[in-house]
């Protein structure tokens, strides 16, 4: 692949975010294309806060001039200190440092909410459930000086649309595998999607054709789907957090949202909520939150969302999410009983969801687990190339301006400057001692991070 073509790919992976959220001209031959727009008025100018979409405090911070301040919070500043390098790690963010915007104050720094809750409650939650009580989570402050030359506009990469970029990567380094191991790669995703044709097919109808259905059977359906379908785990979580934060209208939310932020503890405590063990294991392919019990959830949650019109929702926003995200652009698939079930012919029609498969299981696959640091880490030169290209120095979350913000490790002639942070009473962020450490452009490996739930991992590192 040249660098055109991975040029294409990393620009159809990333959302441009601008005041106006009008599709591209491209988009228009899009058989979702008139979907898309619709959805995009809907969230913006059809939600209690949807506002928030088009003008908040992380898009000021990133199209703003001077310097951006940054919280990342670790478990092993101990460890870090000792060598004086600071790796990123994967996830949502590809390859980034993760953090959450802070904003300067007389009083010191303000923390977003998603930073607070970060700090105060994911941190100690997963201190408390390795048994490291001695380990107390460290505030960093990051200062990071904005060049001239970097790019002002709001370009978010979205983790649900690398699909292709997984299943290209495959493509370039699957002889890693005995022929023997490919073959059954092939197989075990071939058989994955064969056996999810009901939830696939209906997702299609709704998304394509405005097929009508009874939300409860569509989400007992997807709930059935996601342990064949492990990245619709993802979509359900994007789903639904969208639309918690969307239609919120608690005084914490109102609150927020004056500020300019999404209420990232709603997300965060349905999470923890459903699946208390995820608290420093941020597993997605494992959220299904029962159908029966999600009216309760979401009331535990959020009493001001209204069950019925979440349930409805989320039916319409998760068919469309799978259409647009799973499916090869360009491509519907029909007749569903027609489909030769062979990986080659699958990934022409279905090619996004086969490399987010692959993807996954090369996680615990025969002897790949040992080559998977190499793939995330390829993944991640892609990214940087991209983002270098493109001036990007902070790139952030997509999929919703959540307040998700990493630090581009490969960015040459980064600026930054790090320091030691201790909390008020207040809750404010006050610098106390600059550290020497040097962010390196090499990805942590996997079984470092929070993923891999080892006793040692820095919890920053868990970011979807």
């Amino acid at each position: 692949m040249d660098f055109l073509d991975a040029y294409q790919q990393w620009a159809d992976a990333h959302a441009f975010f601008d005041t106006t959220l009008i599709p591209s001209p491209a988009e228009d031959t899009e058989p979702l294309a008139e979907q898309a727009a619709a959805w995009e008025t809907r969230l913006a100018d059809e939600t209690p806060n949807g506002r928030l979409l088009r003008s908040n405090a992380l898009f000021n911070a990133l199209s703003g001039a001077g310097k951006l301040h940054l919280l990342h919070v670790t478990h092993a500043l101990e460890q870090i200190s000792e060598h004086g390098i600071l790796y990123p790690s994967g996830g949502c963010l590809v390859g980034s440092i993760y953090c959450a915007p802070l904003t300067a104050s007389d009083s010191g720094f303000r923390m977003h909410n998603l930073a607070a809750y970060v700090l105060n409650k994911e941190a100690p939650a997963f201190v408390s459930k390795i048994g490291e009580p001695d380990r107390v989570p460290a505030p960093l402050i990051f200062e990071v000086s904005l060049p001239p030359q970097a790019y002002r506009g709001l370009v978010g990469v979205d983790y649900l649309r690398l699909g292709s970029i997984h299943l290209q990567i495959y493509t370039h380094l699957e002889y890693l595998l005995s022929k023997a191991e490919r073959h059954q790669l092939r197989e075990t995703i071939v058989s994955r999607t064969k056996n999810s044709t009901a939830f696939l097919a209906l997702a299609a109808a709704i998304a394509y054709q405005g097929a009508r259905v009874r939300p409860e059977s569509f989400l007992q359906l997807l709930d059935e789907t996601i342990p064949r379908l492990p990245i619709l785990g993802y979509v359900y979580f994007e789903a639904l957090a969208e639309y918690l934060m969307l239609h919120s209208t608690t005084p914490q939310t109102r609150e927020r949202a004056e500020l300019g932020e999404f209420n990232n503890w709603l997300y965060k405590e349905m999470l923890f909520a459903s699946f208390p063990h995820m608290a420093g294991k941020f597993d997605l392919a494992k959220f299904r939150p029962s159908p029966s019990k999600l009216d309760t959830l979401l009331a535990k949650v959020d009493s001001s969302v209204d069950p019925v019109h979440a349930r409805a929702y989320l039916t319409e926003r998760i068919s469309y999410l799978v259409a647009a995200r799973l499916f090869t652009p360009g491509q519907v698939p029909e007749a569903w009983h027609h489909t030769r079930w062979e990986f080659d012919g699958l990934s022409t029609q279905l090619g996004p969801l086969l490399g987010h498969l692959i993807h996954r299981e090369l996680r615990t696959f025969g002897r790949y687990p040992d080559f998977y640091f190499y793939f995330d880490q390829h993944k991640a030169l892609q990214a940087w190339n991209y983002w270098n290209h493109m001036d990007i120095i902070a790139p952030f979350n997509g999929t919703i301006p959540k307040g998700e913000i990493g630090i581009n490790p490969a960015y040459p002639d980064l600026d930054y400057r790090i320091w030691r942070a201790e909390q008020d009473d207040a809750g404010h962020l006050h610098p106390t001692e600059q550290l020497e450490l040097t962010i390196a452009p090499r990805l942590v490996d996997i079984k470092y991070t929070l993923m891999r739930n080892n006793k040692w991992a820095d919890p920053a590192a868990a970011a979807v």
